[in-house]
């Protein structure tokens, strides 16, 4: 559900602006970027918060 969102949040933006996601769990840590890549969007950061989730900032493309 978690790509659902993103996908649909990426697919109403313009292609260079960037999407800010803060993802929960293993499974969306792994998915979520690589997906996004696989779809030609750029993955610029991924970051570990101290609250345990994963911000990763996406660019369309």
């Amino acid at each position: 559900m978690t790509f659902v969102r993103t996908r649909l949040a990426l697919d109403r933006m313009a292609s260079g602006e960037t999407l800010l996601v803060r993802l929960r769990g293993e499974e969306p840590r792994r998915n979520i970027p690589r997906t996004a890549s696989e779809q030609g969007h750029a993955v610029l950061a991924e970051v570990a918060a101290l609250d345990g989730t994963v911000l990763v900032l996406l660019r369309k493309k």
